[in-house]
């Protein structure tokens, strides 16, 4: 694709949020580089999660959303939207802090705008947007420009090597935790204590991932179940994707980890109560093991969704 003086477009995709949100993207991410062959494809995204982005070989470029909200940040953005001559801009993140991006352009001129912005050219508003369920939202999106995402993302990018972790298949993996302020949506630890040990009588080692906020509950699990393997703090996203791609089974809560272990084929319980919505999260072998409070879910119904999560095809 190229503009009418012959030179491939520029092209700018906008996804911040949060780490989950990161690997939910990577189908649309895909599709876009896909439909965008030839042309020059830029990602704006927050610090933390640039390296995953230049990880992934999609972008010609990363930059860096400065987060913050003082005015100089936002001019900082402001002069990295203007310097980047982009003809089309994907708005992925859809939220009042990225419409201000599209307002910064002034006084123009615009590119071709793709999201939730008052006056973009390709206004991507209606009714209950934020219910939807976050990959047919990007498919909405992304429809007007012939851009299908696919079924599942190819995260073949992510890997790494495991060995220094000793584990001995099977082990399943376990990720108790969530985001500091979100602790309604964790399945209760003595229940993952619980499963921990199921796991080991059958054989499986439990693995618990995490970072230093969930070393508390990794430590409850351990010490319910000695032959529980503690990693958290021990790993990158790297290794992350390693393990995943080893793993017997993973079950988690509505966290990036989970996310990510999903996305990367691994069979996986997500266990959602109310406190969140199920409806954000994806992969070809995950189950969605939701009850409306986590007091009525036990860990027999979660055994039976690893069973049925396994039987999917990969």
């Amino acid at each position: 694709m190229a503009t009418k003086d012959g030179r491939g477009r520029r092209i700018l995709v906008i996804k911040l949020g949060a780490f989950g949100d990161f690997f939910l993207a990577q189908t649309a991410f895909s599709a876009i580089r896909r439909h965008h062959a030839g042309d020059h494809l830029a990602l704006m995204t927050l610090p933390s999660l640039a390296p995953l982005a230049r990880m992934s070989g999609l972008f010609d470029e990363v930059l860096e959303d400065p987060r913050d909200r003082s005015l100089a940040s936002y001019l900082r953005v402001r002069r990295l939207l203007r310097a980047g001559h982009y003809d089309r801009v994907y708005d992925l993140q859809g939220q009042p802090r990225t419409d201000r991006y599209f307002y910064l352009m002034a006084p123009g001129p615009w590119p071709e705008w793709s999201g939730t912005a008052r006056g973009a050219s390709h206004a991507d508003r209606y009714e209950g947007r934020r219910k939807v369920p976050v990959l047919e939202r990007y498919a909405r999106q992304l429809k007007p420009f012939g851009i299908v995402p696919d079924a599942a993302p190819d995260l073949s990018w992510l890997d790494a090597d495991i060995s220094p972790f000793g584990l001995t298949p099977p082990f399943a993996l376990l990720i108790p935790g969530s985001s500091p302020g979100r602790p309604d949506k964790r399945w209760p630890v003595r229940r993952y204590a619980e499963l921990a040990g199921a796991l080991a009588d059958r054989g499986v080692t439990p693995v618990v991932l995490g970072t230093a906020i969930e070393k508390d509950i990794a430590r409850v699990v351990a010490e319910t179940c000695p032959r529980t393997v503690d990693l958290t703090e021990r790993t990158t996203v790297p290794q992350i994707g390693g393990l995943a791609r080893r793993a017997w089974a993973a079950v988690g809560n509505d966290t990036g980890p989970t996310h990510l272990v999903a996305a990367i084929g691994c069979p996986t319980v997500a266990v959602f109560s109310d406190a969140s919505n199920p409806i954000h999260t994806s992969g070809p072998r995950v189950v969605i093991h939701h009850r409306p409070d986590f007091a009525d879910m036990d860990t027999a119904g979660v055994l039976e969704a690893i069973e049925r999560a396994r039987a999917l095809p990969g």
